[in-house]
């Protein structure tokens, strides 16, 4: 089991890039935790590109322990293992806090199952800001940890971050081994729409 650390010994903002297996992946990480991950983009220089836009002020370091924990458990999901990334501290500063309640509840999304934007709102007693968890998760910085390809939309639009890179919303939940609809929306994604029967 990947055990993550409460404490953290270090100071500024840093970044590494790492292996997994949908490509070379990208993390940034301040004094409170976890600050970004980036899924690969279409070339590794646009995965640095982006985290440098991002965090110009950081630099290419060796993680923590508590970050390599992170890594280390990014990878293993990726990989189609349960991997238990709640432990995962984030750094949320400047997060508006609806989207951090936002995150904090698709952080308790279990593998394999998902839930529709009008879900997550009525979930935060907040039904009427259905579009307002769709922008927060448009913005969602902590790709996998906070793993907002669980959250889909009923009209079939993936609507991924740009934190997601070029991987598809679709193949995520395959690695989650969602072949099977938990869910509505989840049958919807995965599935294709039935043409209509002729009249008559």
């Amino acid at each position: 089991m990947i055990r993550f650390g409460m404490a953290w010994r270090m100071s500024g903002r840093g970044y590494t890039i790492f292996d997994t297996a949908i490509g070379r992946c990208g993390i940034a990480w301040g004094a409170p935790g976890v600050a970004a991950v980036q899924l690969p983009e279409a070339r590794e220089i646009e995965t640095r590109r982006r985290l440098f836009q991002l965090f110009p002020e950081a630099r290419e370091l060796r993680p923590p322990a508590e970050i390599q924990g992170a890594i280390e458990g990014i990878a293993a999901l990726l990989r189609g293992k349960p991997t238990d990334l709640s432990e995962v501290q984030l750094d949320m500063t400047g997060t508006p806090a609806f989207n951090a309640r936002v995150y904090q509840f698709t952080r308790g999304i279990p593998r394999g199952e998902t839930r529709s934007y009008a879900e997550v709102a009525a979930a935060l007693k907040a039904s009427g800001a259905t579009h307002s968890v769709a922008q927060a998760l448009a913005k969602n910085p902590f790709m996998l940890i906070v793993p907002c390809h669980r959250v889909l939309a009923t009209d079939h639009a993936e609507r991924m971050s740009p934190f997601g890179g070029s991987i598809s919303k679709r193949r995520l939940l395959g690695i989650d081994g969602a072949t099977t609809p938990s869910s509505r929306t989840l049958f919807d994604v995965l599935l294709p729409i039935a043409p209509p029967r002729p009249q008559g």
